[in-house]
């Protein structure tokens, strides 16, 4: 909205803007000055020569001030009384008009003040007219509120398509709802995905959903992926252990399952001050979580849980590559001779680099966010158990992933297995 109130030298430098500027128009100068055409027109009315500086650099009369109004022209020659009262009673008339003109102005523009305020203010004023059209003439509204007249109708014309729209949306608002209510951790990406799903599951003659248009109705009515505000990173490392080279180079890719593996120790806290450890082993080709373990405590025993239990998911781990930082287990000689007897090549990163396990740390990261979320622990021991294996085993079945483009893990391994060549 324009500012309300102007210095008599700013209406003045408007008018000779107008006056001065070769073709210049009402509509190009109130735009550029900010202002409404009806109060340029006004102000040309009261401070304006008459003169008006056309395209060719002529000066000639002004379109818009066809003669001097007569209380501005000085009296004729000869003026009986009678003459002078009929005069000044024409001005108070044209005064008359033109105070109700700038009252019904003052009026639109109060009603329209409340309109500006929302989200898009073009639409807003497209609202504002038609709300308003009942009571003042749409030609004015449209002119104070700076819109044209066939835009509006246009706008106007297009209400049954967005009606149907609205409606469509709130169809969708509800599917989506329903998919994350079973799991609040989910976004647009997941959730055009699972909306995706369901529609070829019910067979065809449905039309599937974009995801920039799930992420809108999302967006619109506050539904949203759970993102967490803490960061939590533990690693002891042991500068005496053993040290291995990085073979995995921050690519945390494979060609085919069972080739290069990562893993790592996160801890899980609980309401009485004490932890819960998860060490994981997780196959680079399909994310798939192919071993864990959680025990009360940091020792090797842990990890080496971990790692047979990927051994015995995957049946054989000889000629893979298990990458892990420098945490003192991992540095162990008995987890050494454990990955020697699998037949495991091990890997690390460099000393405190998070980044050359990234894999891992992401993981890790994942699991605390969609599990506690807002809280800050669980609140004993057993829950906790039962939360993350829930989440570990899900992970694996039913829990879509990026990577994967957007199947579980497991899936994603049970399609690829299709393609991929036979080893000779």
């Amino acid at each position: 909205m324009a500012r309300k109130n102007y210095s008599e030298e700013f209406r003045r430098q408007a008018v000779d803007l107008y006056e001065s500027i070769p073709g210049a128009t009402v509509r190009g100068i109130a735009e550029d000055l900010g202002i409404v055409r009806g109060t340029l027109r006004h102000w040309l009315e009261v401070y304006g020569t008459g003169k008006k500086t056309a395209a060719d650099g002529t000066l000639t009369s002004s379109p818009l001030q066809s003669k001097t109004s007569p209380a501005r022209s000085s009296a004729p020659a000869g003026e009986t009384p009678e003459q002078k009262i009929a005069r000044l009673e024409a001005r108070v008339n044209e005064l008359e008009v033109e105070t109700t003109k700038l009252t019904t102005e003052r009026e639109i523009l109060q009603r329209a003040a409340k309109y500006f305020g929302r989200g898009d203010a073009l639409v807003s004023r497209f609202q504002f007219v038609a709300d308003n059209s009942t009571t003042f003439e749409v030609k004015r509204l449209c002119e104070l509120v700076e819109i044209e007249r066939s835009s509006y109708y246009a706008w106007l014309k297009a209400a049954p398509a967005r009606g149907a729209k609205a409606a469509a949306d709130a169809a969708l608002a509800e599917r989506i709802r329903a998919i994350h209510a079973v799991d609040n951790t989910q976004g647009a990406p997941r959730i055009t995905v699972e909306l995706n799903a369901q529609l070829g599951d019910s067979g065809p003659g449905g039309e599937r959903v974009n995801h920039k248009r799930v992420a809108r109705v999302m967006r619109v009515e506050g539904i949203r992926g759970y993102v967490k505000k803490r960061r939590a990173r533990t690693t002891i490392p042991e500068p005496s252990g053993q040290k291995y080279p990085d073979l995995v180079n921050r690519d945390f890719t494979a060609e085919r399952p069972n080739e290069r593996y990562v893993g790592d120790i996160t801890y899980l806290p609980i309401a009485d001050g004490t932890n819960l450890y998860l060490a994981t082993v997780i196959d680079c080709y399909s994310r798939r979580l192919v071993g864990w373990a959680i025990a009360d405590h940091m020792r090797t025993e842990l990890v080496e849980d971990a790692l047979k239990a990927a051994a015995a998911t995957r049946g054989s781990l000889k000629g893979a590559v298990f990458h892990s930082d420098h945490g003192s287990v991992y540095c162990s000689k008995a987890y050494a001779k454990l990955c020697r007897k699998l037949g495991l090549t091990q890997s690390m990163g460099a000393v405190g680099s998070s980044a050359d396990n990234a894999l891992a740390e992401s993981f890790n990261a994942t699991i605390k966010r969609e599990v506690l979320q807002d809280a800050a622990c669980w609140p004993d021991e057993l829950t906790c158990r039962r939360q993350v294996f829930t989440w570990l085993v899900r992970y694996n079945t039913r829990r879509r992933h990026s990577w994967c483009g957007y199947l579980s893990p497991s899936n994603y391994e049970a399609r690829r297995a299709t393609t991929l060549p036979t080893a000779a």
